[in-house]
């Protein structure tokens, strides 16, 4: 079973890119898609739905912002928009579907960027306190969580390719680091770290400087996996050559 978390930097960009082509080439059973920009009602979802996919959207109020989706190959038993409060789902930046036959919950999330440091830092911030709570207390009710997406935090040096120039960004703030290190110990693993280990992989990059062909990038989309559902990890990478979006795909393998 092959599940892809990807930040595709606008739905309708890649469709004209091909990407209905690509999915239907690799054929993964569950695919997490963040950043949309679009609303529902401009998504061709009959594309998705040949190739064999149920679909579910889940945009921001604002148009061409945000937003995230789930394709699934197999229908799901319940489908959930948001985690209740509307000053964090009205930008549609978590959306969870429970799949009774894959034996799994799976969330696809878009957490804020800090970027704007006056403006959106304090955002961010009230996002990663709500969402963890959200989740230490969804993980009461359910122990097979997986949870895919854009993190928008680098968790440690090897994740990004200069630490001591961004120590002071947002994406690796010390803060925001711990952040990870704490949403790790409520019961997930870092399933690309849990098999690869050495640095200089990175899964978004900037499309200024000539980043991406030097590598000089960031690791902020992870596929984070209960601790329940160890045994059932076979493997864990990155597509770094696939290139409908700034970011690159994120593929977990699990039985």
């Amino acid at each position: 079973m092959k599940i892809i978390s990807y930040n595709i930097n606008g739905i309708r960009s890649v469709i004209n890119k091909g990407f209905c082509s690509w999915l239907k080439i690799n054929n993964p059973d569950i695919v997490c898609l963040q950043e949309i920009k679009a609303f529902s009602n401009q998504i061709n979802t009959k594309l998705f739905e040949e190739i064999g996919y149920y679909n579910y959207w889940y945009p921001s109020i604002k148009k061409g912002y945000s937003g995230v989706g789930i394709l699934s190959k197999q229908k799901p038993k319940h489908v959930e928009y948001g985690i209740g409060l509307k000053s964090i789902d009205q930008e549609g930046r978590v959306l969870r579907v429970d799949i009774k036959k894959y034996k799994i919950s799976i969330i696809s999330l878009y957490l804020p960027s800090g970027s704007n440091m006056i403006k959106r830092l304090k955002y961010k911030f009230l996002f990663m306190k709500n969402f963890f709570l959200y989740i230490k207390k969804l993980k009461c009710k359910l122990n097979n969580i997986i949870i895919c997406g854009d993190y928008n935090i680098c968790h440690n040096k090897i994740d990004i390719h200069d630490p001591i120039a961004n120590k002071n960004i947002s994406g690796f703030l010390p803060k925001e680091r711990k952040w990870i290190t704490n949403f790790i110990k409520l019961g997930f693993i870092d399933s690309f770290r849990n098999y690869i280990k050495k640095g200089e992989n990175y899964s978004w990059w900037n499309y200024r400087y000539n980043s991406r062909n030097l590598n000089k990038g960031w690791r902020i989309d992870y596929i984070m996996v209960s601790n329940y559902l160890k045994n059932r990890m076979i493997n864990c990478y990155h597509l770094s050559n696939i290139k409908y979006s700034d970011h690159c795909p994120v593929v977990l393998e699990i039985i």
